[in-house]
């Protein structure tokens, strides 16, 4: 299917793509460092009255801080470190490891998202607007590598895409298209925001919003969803896709939400 030019992909790019402000990331910035630096502080007192100092813990935290630090002259959308922090915290859990092997970074010429396989001979899912006008398109796994992508369906009303590589035994994501839940606490989803790979982080679903250049309802996700989350799967507790990321926007009831695509959308075989 060929991409509509219509004035709903306007509409869509304008209102529901939106970035922080740079004097507001500098902030959170700031407030974050200054938290740091009081609890180094305080840790160097307290370990002067212990025999096991926690030297190295902090270390650890610094190093994390000096990276975000450094990527804030690249990024013009960067959120409160805490969800640097809650990642930090599920990425030591060893099924969202085995989540995140699945899940990719999709690069064209001049775009960067996520996907994720479906399958273990290389079907990939992605948005549609990762992948829309890009002639070159790269698959990256976190273990197996670099794959040249094809994109062999387009749904570009519900702003899907599958692509295919030539590869065999992939990890892949299970889909479960039968949840029509608008509600539901403790989603996962992982994808590359900012300037990072593989970050996972959670939410809330807290219902569905029809947007008026849709046909359908789509999630609202309490979550931390940046630029880069494009193509993100939202899992459920079973570790199964329910839905697919797509974009941000401004609620007038709940301030800044992530949207997601319901899968069950998706017309296709996941079998």
């Amino acid at each position: 299917m060929k991409h509509s030019d219509d004035k709903e992909w306007d509409i869509i790019d304008k209102d529901l793509y939106e970035e922080i402000d740079p004097e507001e990331m500098y902030e959170l910035v700031q407030e974050e460092r200054r938290k740091l630096e009081e609890k180094e502080r305080q840790e160097e007192e307290d370990s002067k009255k212990r025999v096991f100092p926690k030297w190295a813990v902090w270390s650890i935290a610094i190093a994390m801080f000096i990276q975000v630090i450094a990527i804030i002259p690249q990024t013009f959308s960067i959120p409160a470190i805490e969800f640097i922090q809650t990642s930090a915290r599920l990425m030591q859990n060893e099924t969202v490891q085995q989540y995140r092997e699945a899940v990719v970074v999709i690069e064209g010429e001049d775009n960067k998202g996520t996907g994720f396989a479906i399958s273990a001979d290389g079907y990939i899912i992605t948005n549609y607007h990762v992948i829309e006008d890009q002639p070159r398109i790269t698959v990256a796994f976190q273990e197996e590598g670099l794959y040249s992508g094809e994109v062999v369906e387009t749904y570009p009303a519900i702003d899907l895409a599958v692509l295919d590589v030539e590869a065999e035994n992939l990890p892949y994501l299970e889909l479960n298209d039968q949840n029509s839940d608008a509600k539901l606490e403790d989603i996962l989803f992982i994808g590359n925001p900012l300037r990072f790979n593989g970050i996972a982080n959670e939410g809330d679903l807290i219902g569905k919003t029809q947007l008026s250049s849709w046909d359908k309802p789509v999630y609202m996700l309490d979550a931390p969803v940046y630029r880069g989350n494009s193509g993100s799967p939202v899992l459920d507790e079973n570790g199964e896709v329910i839905a697919v990321i797509f974009a941000t926007q401004k609620n007038e009831k709940h301030g800044r939400i992530g949207l997601a695509v319901p899968i069950e959308y998706l017309p296709i075989n996941k079998q």
